[in-house]
C-alpha cells in the first residue's frame, strides 16, 4: 500500500482522523492526501477553539461568497498539511456531495487505503439520514479504515 487518502471533514474532530491516518501511513511509508469535500457551506462560519494550527475565520458568514469558502477549506487543508509536517503529504479539495467526491477521488487517485472519521450519531438518525461512512463502505472497491471519533471514544 503505497497511497493513503485521509477524508477530513470540518471538526475538531478530524485531528484524531488525520493523527490515525499518519500514523498508518507512516507505517506503510505511503504518500499521503489530505481530502476534504466542500459541501456543507455552514460550518466555515463555525468558530472552534484552534486545532492542528488552524485557527478558522471570524468573518460574518456571506453565503453568496462561494469562493471565500473555497479559500477557508483550501487554508484549512495546507494548515493541516503543515501539522504533519508536510514531508509526502499532498492536498486536493472537492465540491459536491461527500460520499460520492470520496469515492471517485479515491478511485481517480489510486489510493490504496481510505482513512476516514465516523461520528456518533444516533440509530434514529442513520435510519432516516444515513452517514457518509456507511455510504462509503457500501459502495467503495477500496478498503477503509473507520476511526471512530465520538465525544466518549
Amino acid at each position: 500500500m503505497k497511497k493513503v487518502l485521509i477524508a477530513l471533514d470540518y471538526n475538531p474532530n478530524s485531528e484524531k482522523v488525520v493523527t490515525k491516518g499518519h500514523q498508518l501511513a507512516k507505517l506503510m511509508n505511503a504518500e499521503i492526501c489530505l481530502f476534504h469535500v466542500l459541501s456543507e457551506v455552514r460550518y466555515y462560519g463555525m468558530q472552534y477553539e484552534p486545532f492542528m494550527g488552524y485557527e478558522g475565520y471570524a468573518f460574518p458568514v456571506d453565503f453568496r461568497i462561494q469562493e471565500e469558502f473555497v479559500k477557508v477549506a483550501e487554508d484549512y487543508l495546507n494548515k493541516t498539511a503543515q501539522h504533519l509536517g508536510g514531508d509526502n503529504v499532498t492536498t486536493h479539495l472537492a465540491e459536491g456531495d461527500t460520499a460520492t467526491c470520496i469515492l471517485d477521488y479515491s478511485e481517480e487517485w489510486n489510493a490504496d487505503l481510505v482513512v476516514m472519521g465516523t461520528h456518533s450519531h444516533s440509530t434514529l438518525e442513520k435510519l432516516f439520514l444515513g452517514t457518509v461512512a456507511s455510504s462509503v463502505l457500501e459502495k467503495t472497491k477500496i478498503p477503509v479504515y473507520m476511526v471512530p471519533t465520538g465525544n466518549d471514544e
